[in-house]
């Protein structure tokens, strides 16, 4: 076990570095210059060459791109992220002050698939083939078909049309106002959480249904057993091996889909930051946040293979 873990720090250290690379190329040819966007080219300034090229002095972006990539790793370790470069306004932190707002928005979300899903997937496969199984099946593949930047739209559309509701553009802190801090969540973590359930729920009971046949579980019910104990004590704890995965790869992918729900929503959380950056070119912001993004999947995927190994000893690594 203790290999396997150094095995798959290693590896997950070597994707990092392959991620950071990925991410500074693929800014440095992407057309446009973030110099020409500062000094207002779009807008129609008047500027002169040399200003044009004073300022990438400035900015570091004349050095060779060995040179850059080394010294936007240094500031990643040292956690000097810099400063943005349309704002001027240090980076980390605004990261800190947006952080919180992402992190509650995915425990919501996670919350809600893991709670609703598990429970969805064990009544399928205890109610196979009854109307109730085709009804929650129905709903999981609603989910799964559904985009959720279309479900988020809907919400807001459909509460605007016909209960006058819309997203509260002022962020406002759970220590403050809780109500009006759950109000704010709760929409955006359905509409994340929707095809994250719909998962949860079809591995769920598919592995319920493969664990019910097993001979242990017919020799517990022919003991005598409850069907209640059979189900929580026997079939629930083997049930779950493989929805661990699915729930790590869903904490991953909640990351990613908080872009989305907090430029919907208006949430002002590191993924509205990201796109920010984004429409701006602002190289510092965007290599940052997308370098963290991608550590968050890889610590999450190593948790996750951690965690599996822990919950099954009959796994061997080899």
């Amino acid at each position: 076990m203790f290999e396997y873990t150094l095995r798959r720090i290693f590896l997950g250290l070597l994707t990092a570095i392959l991620v950071s690379l990925f991410i500074f190329a693929a800014l440095r040819i992407a057309p446009g210059d973030v110099a020409l966007t500062i000094l207002g080219a779009d807008e129609g300034a008047v500027f002169t060459d040399a200003d044009v090229q004073a300022l990438r002095e400035e900015l570091g972006l004349n050095a060779p791109l060995p040179v850059q990539y080394l010294s936007w790793m240094r500031d990643m370790v040292t956690i000097n992220w810099g400063r943005s470069l349309l704002t001027s306004m240090e980076i980390w932190p605004s990261f800190k002050s947006a952080l919180p707002i992402t992190l509650e928005l995915v425990v919501i979300s996670i919350t809600l698939s893991t709670f609703i899903g598990i429970p969805m997937g064990i009544l399928m496969a205890l109610k196979q083939d009854t109307w109730i199984d085709y009804a929650i099946r129905v709903f999981s593949l609603a989910g799964l078909s559904v985009p959720n930047f279309w479900s988020a739209t809907m919400i807001i559309v459909f509460g605007m049309i016909f209960f006058n509701w819309g997203p509260r553009l002022i962020y406002v802190s759970p220590f403050e106002d809780p109500l009006a801090n759950l109000q704010m969540f709760i929409w955006p973590a359905v509409a994340g959480g929707w095809a994250s359930s719909a998962t949860k729920s079809r591995m769920m009971r598919s592995t319920t249904l493969e664990v019910m046949r097993q001979d242990y579980i017919r020799t517990a019910r022919a003991k005598g057993l409850k069907s209640f104990t059979v189900t929580y004590r026997h079939v629930m704890k083997n049930a779950l091996l493989p929805v661990v995965t699915v729930i790590g790869i869903s904490i991953a992918l909640a990351v990613g889909g908080s872009v989305i729900m907090e430029t919907i929503f208006m949430l002002p959380g590191i993924g509205r930051f990201l796109i920010e950056g984004l429409q701006t070119r602002d190289y510092p912001v965007v290599q940052t946040l997308t370098l963290v993004f991608s550590l968050w999947v890889v610590s999450t995927n190593l948790m996750v293979d951690l965690t599996y190994a822990w919950l099954d000893p009959r796994i061997r690594f080899d």
